[in-house]
């Protein structure tokens, strides 16, 4: 087979999953509403150690504030897109989002940190309701491109939102960057309420009640298993972009923290793209595992910045399709 051969035979998933209605228009809003919301970390990690004088012990305990709310509000927000819809959702989470990024950069650290928290358990929730929209609007068969070019679209976000947030902490101050981080995530919410995307298949009936499915016949240990990878991938791939800046920061080359997480986010996108193409499923406990096993190197080549993008390329190649392969799992299960 020829290597022309070769490229169509390896596009026509991607080809046939855009051709869906619905799903291009939805991939370019989450790509441009997931820019703001990629760099709210890499900003707050700069506004506690710059502004606030603290270490990145006390950053991380906020970004864990912020992620520890999201884990506890995200399925009461789940509840409540699937009992009122998805706009009352947005609206509500669009005004916690306004209030918390207008009185953050005032905040003293320890009214911060229950902010973060009470932030995070209301925070808009583009990402999950992107995911949802993709099972709403893609057949099952037809779901592992469509989420690997989720996968795809996430790390365009982050190539362009941390690297912002960076090269605006480091020209105005961090303060200032976190009142454009909220502006950003507003617009964000508002640019969803009007595209209003499907969160169902639309396969019932108008009026049909809805059935009652128990718990234990979808909370399986296959679910559990799948949920634990996803865990222990937002924990490794969290922990990595708070180190980075703190590896950098300590070495006086912050300013190349932006080429170091788009490098990231490269591998990642050619990573996401050879998974979307493949023919056959791989485990995500498997990709989780070798995502693990290639981040290691990260944390023992932190003496040049050079040297610490060429180690996020074996990790940053897994990131994609190890969430792309966890999000494909669930919406089966």
């Amino acid at each position: 087979m020829t290597p022309e051969v070769r490229t169509v035979v390896n596009l026509k998933p991607y080809r046939e999953a855009l051709a869906l209605p619905g799903l291009r228009s939805l991939l370019l809003v989450a790509v441009l509403a997931r820019i703001p919301l990629t760099a709210t970390g890499v900003t707050l990690t700069f506004y506690v150690v710059q502004d606030l004088g603290r270490g990145y012990g006390a950053a991380g305990l906020v970004g864990a504030a912020v992620t520890v709310g999201g884990a506890i509000g995200g399925p009461l927000l789940g509840r409540l897109i699937d009992r009122r819809g998805l706009r009352p959702v947005l609206v509500l989470t669009g005004i916690v989002e306004a209030v918390f990024w207008s009185t953050a950069p005032s905040l003293p650290y320890p009214v911060l940190l229950p902010a973060a928290f009470i932030a995070g358990s209301l925070a808009l929730p583009i990402f999950s309701v992107v995911r949802q929209s993709v099972a709403a609007l893609v057949p099952e068969e037809r779901r592992r491109p469509a989420y690997a070019l989720d996968s795809m679209s996430v790390e365009l976000s982050f190539m362009v939102g941390p690297a912002l947030a960076v090269a605006l902490a480091t020209t105005i101050t961090a303060r200032h960057t976190l009142y454009l981080v909220g502006a950003g995530i507003v617009a964000a919410g508002l640019a969803f309420w009007l595209l209003n995307p499907p969160i169902t298949d639309g396969l019932e009936e108008p009026g049909t009640p809805r059935r009652q499915v128990r718990r234990r016949d979808w909370v399986t240990s296959r679910l559990l298993a799948v949920l634990a990878v996803s865990l222990a991938a937002t924990l490794v791939l969290g922990g990595t972009d708070v180190a980075v800046v703190a590896v950098l920061r300590e070495s006086g080359e912050v300013g190349w923290t932006g080429v170091v997480l788009a490098m990231w986010g490269v591998a990642s996108l050619i990573g996401g793209f050879a998974y979307g193409a493949t023919h056959r499923a791989i485990s995500p406990l498997a990709l989780m595992a070798a995502l693990s096993l290639c981040t290691i190197p990260v944390g023992l080549v932190g003496s040049h910045w050079w040297l610490l993008c060429l180690a996020m390329i074996p990790a940053g190649a897994l990131c994609a399709p190890t969430l792309a392969a966890t999000a494909d799992a669930v919406s089966r299960l």
